[in-house]
């Protein structure tokens, strides 16, 4: 017995029958897949089992654009690495150029021009910590998709006081829905839909209950 556990222990931690032979990445879209194995840097050659694949994950996750990383092993030797990239949910203005920001509040890339379809983020203090951060994201990523694509900007000087810009509509005048703090997302836009197709400038959804327009 103790000789074939020895024997299995040797196959498992030193044979090459069960080494790592290749890294195969998979999930990414706009990062390049030789820059995750350049990062993950694996040592091929080593005994599956000695893997840290706990340390492999955190470089790769280190990566800005990276939301989070898997590593698994597979019996052919296969290191795969799975990666979530981070998606982008709006843009925050800084100097002349643009930074991406994704549902966590996280700034992780700089851009000279703002993608198409993404509203700009306004509030004193971005990031991950940050209350009012959290409030607009949390608006913005609840809201139904007929109102996410006519917001132009979003603000919030407390987390309780979101405000939406929307696009000009068909009158070409200015469009501000004052939100108020994150919660009751459904009603407020179920109550907010007919209210836009009335004329006004200033849309108060923040009591549901007692909607405005102004």
């Amino acid at each position: 017995m103790l000789g074939l556990a020895g024997g299995l222990a040797w196959v498992l931690l030193a044979s090459s029958l069960f080494e790592a032979r290749s890294v195969e990445v998979l999930g990414v879209q706009e990062i390049p897949a030789e820059v995750v194995r350049m990062v993950a840097a694996v040592p091929l050659g080593t005994p599956m089992l000695r893997l840290d694949t706990t340390a492999i994950e955190a470089r790769v996750a280190a990566l800005p654009r990276v939301a989070s990383a898997r590593v698994r092993c597979s019996v052919d030797g296969t290191v795969q690495i799975q990666v979530t990239e981070r998606t982008p949910v709006a843009v925050v203005r800084r100097d002349s150029a643009m930074h991406l920001i994704d549902a966590t509040g996280t700034d992780y890339e700089t851009v000279p021009n703002a993608p198409p379809g993404l509203p700009e983020l306004q509030v004193p203090k971005v990031g991950p910590g940050d209350a009012r951060t959290a409030a607009a994201l949390r608006v913005l990523t609840a809201i139904p998709g007929w109102l996410r694509v006519q917001v132009r900007s979003i603000t919030a000087t407390s987390p309780a006081d979101v405000v939406l810009q929307l696009d000009n509509g068909r009158t070409g005048t200015s469009r501000e829905v004052r939100w108020g703090d994150p919660g009751q997302v459904e009603r407020k836009a179920a109550v907010l839909g007919p209210l836009l197709t009335q004329p006004g400038k200033i849309y108060d959804v923040s009591s549901p209950a007692l909607p405005t327009i102004a």
